[in-house]
């Protein structure tokens, strides 16, 4: 028989309880949005030989790199917030390249000019 765990708790205790759910869902989120950047990068170099390309594919992919660094960059923090600070497991297993890794970092936005 399946009991419900807020029947029995104080009003801190549910609150403490949803809040470990909601950082065990965000870590869940940011794991997939970062195998799913990892996966357009793969893809497009698996499309695109590297050698000779030309500008706007060299772009196109610096562009990949960057979002991949960003998701990288949020899943590691959001990791952080859950206790868990050991990365290199984390590059090892999600098999992230280098280049990402020196690109984790937030988004920066560039001001519109006026």
């Amino acid at each position: 028989m399946f009991r419900d765990f807020r029947l029995d708790r104080v009003p801190v205790d549910v609150l403490a309880y949803e809040l470990v759910e909601e950082r065990a869902s965000a870590l869940g989120r940011m794991g997939r949005a970062l195998e799913q950047a990892l996966a357009r990068l793969r893809e497009f170099d698996a499309a695109h030989p590297h050698g000779e390309a030309p500008a706007p594919t060299q772009q196109a992919r610096r562009l990949l790199v960057k979002e991949a660094g960003h998701a990288l960059w949020m899943f590691v923090v959001q990791r952080e917030a859950c206790g868990l600070r050991n990365n290199r497991m984390l590059m090892r297993d999600y098999n992230v390249p280098a280049e990402v890794q020196l690109s984790m970092g937030p988004k920066l936005t560039s001001a519109s000019p006026q």
